[in-house]
């Protein structure tokens, strides 16, 4: 029903390597031409290595199409064997039986099959596909086999293929004859963002698809492209699950939206990582700015409405607190009107959010004695985030009177630790000191309206840092706001 939906006779972005829908890139087209020209001039041992998902497998399949009539080919894919284990699978894609586990006896019986294709006029061309799986053992067989040999040609043509891991393992010193035998080594790259739109193109081309519109608009095609990083299998399946959703939606083309949902229901990641992703753009691999980041993203998530429903919800407290707040502290002095931001009200809900609560045993907890330079700064969990703004509006804490404070020693502190704006400034230059002071004026609310929320976060972040002075407010903190 989907490829009647969009003309389609085939299903474009299938899983098997079919090597009609492989799409001829730079990279891929170097890597066929690196490894069919060692063949035809018998370098005995060539690897070719690429991430997963590249189409190293597809590329393999159609070397052995082009060698089909000029060689004897075998194709392992099975590689978690031993020495004697791959001897036998090589010679069973041959044609001979080896149920014996008389090593010397298969060794004869591979020499016997080298020379009759020989005497035929063909090589005999193994590959091995996802070779970082070999044992050590079995690539020391493989570099044995490579000594089946005339005065001037190879009887055996070897390519491996495989991940990164396995140039780490040829790398290894153990393996110094085997690496100094393979005289190419091809690798696939990433597509580029247009190489990744005309891979689409290719696919949905060779599936019949007549192009008299697009089946994706610009967007959604630069959003694929953006996504997927260059990786073939990335491409397939985005594609395929934007086809079927793009159907059940009855979207023609389909759009960037139905692209980003796809994404959605793809990310195998946490809920804060997809959130983060869809909120911030990905940075793309081959260029710092593509259609799709100028068109800017949205959010979907159910988890992202919820938690602003709750800032909305704390929004409105504060606002009601502050309007409503009666006269007078500690000094019966008439507290200043606040104008309370949105972003401080969810920061405020962010703090009484499983994600960054303090529970009653962390306050309480002083944390350790002291705080070493080496150990790790805790990250401020409202005041860093790009909401983070003072609890109060900064034009009316800037007329707020300032009222000196009294210390233990009788002495008055300085204008600065009054002043919620400078104390804020201070705390973004992770000032411990400052988060005291101003926490101290949260829970007096002589200057500012007292804000319990906001105090727990402060002194929680402070007495992490192994603040013996946090204790003190932690009292405070407890015997005023419960």
């Amino acid at each position: 029903m989907v490829l009647d939906y969009y003309n389609l006779k085939e299903q474009p972005f299938g899983v098997t390597p079919d090597i009609r829908y492989l799409y001829p890139s730079a990279t891929h087209r170097e890597a066929l031409g690196s490894l069919s020209y060692g063949v035809r001039t018998g370098r005995g041992f060539m690897s070719i290595i690429a991430q997963p998902g590249m189409g190293k497998t597809i590329l393999l399949f159609q070397l052995l199409h082009h060698l089909q009539h000029s060689a004897r080919t075998v194709f392992l894919f099975q590689t978690l064997c031993g020495p004697k284990d791959l001897l036998r699978s090589i010679l069973r894609d041959l044609g001979v039986e080896a149920p014996g586990e008389d090593f010397a006896k298969m060794y004869s019986q591979l020499n016997e099959c080298l020379y009759a294709e020989y005497r035929g006029g063909k090589q005999l061309v193994v590959v091995i596909d996802e070779a970082q799986n070999l044992s050590d053992p079995t690539l020391e067989l493989l570099r044995m086999l490579s000594n089946f040999e005339k005065p001037r040609e190879k009887l055996m043509q070897i390519i491996l293929a495989g991940q990164p891991q396995l140039a780490r393992k040829l790398a290894s010193p153990h393996l110094v004859q085997l690496r100094q035998r393979i005289s190419i080594v091809a690798r696939l790259k990433p597509f580029t963002l247009q190489e990744s739109n005309l891979y689409v193109g290719h696919r949905l081309r060779v599936a019949g698809y007549d192009f008299g519109h697009a089946l994706f608009n610009r967007r959604a095609e630069a959003l694929i492209a953006e996504h997927c990083e260059g990786i073939p299998r990335n491409l397939n399946n985005l594609c395929f699950n934007a086809l079927s959703l793009g159907y059940a939606l009855k979207k023609k083309p389909i759009d960037e939206e139905v692209i980003r949902e796809v994404i959605d229901d793809l990310e195998l990641g946490s809920i804060n990582e997809v959130a983060t992703t869809i909120r911030k753009p990905r940075t793309p691999v081959h260029r710092a700015s593509t259609a799709a980041t100028n068109a800017g993203t949205r959010t979907h998530g159910m988890a992202w409405l919820s938690k602003f429903a709750a800032a909305v919800i704390a929004g409105a407290a504060i606002i009601v607190l502050t309007i409503s707040w009666p006269l007078g502290g500690e000094r019966n002095t008439k507290a200043p009107v606040s104008q309370t931001s949105m972003a401080a009200a969810m920061n405020t809900a962010q703090s009484s959010s499983p994600g960054g609560s303090v529970s009653a045993d962390e306050s309480e907890s002083p944390g350790p004695a002291t705080a070493t330079e080496n150990s790790p700064r805790p990250q401020l969990p409202v005041l860093e985030n790009n909401l983070s703004k003072p609890a109060v509006g900064s034009q009316a804490l800037a007329r707020a009177p300032r009222y000196g404070k009294t210390n233990p020693r009788g002495a008055k502190t300085m204008a600065t630790e009054s002043d919620p704006v400078e104390l804020w400034k201070q705390i973004r230059d992770d000032s411990t000191s400052a988060e005291l002071a101003l926490a101290s004026l949260y829970l007096d609310g002589t200057v500012v309206p007292q804000n319990c929320p906001q105090a727990r976060v402060l002194l929680s972040v402070a007495s992490k840092k192994g603040y013996k002075a946090a204790e003190s407010l932690l009292a405070k903190y407890r015997k005023r706001c419960g």
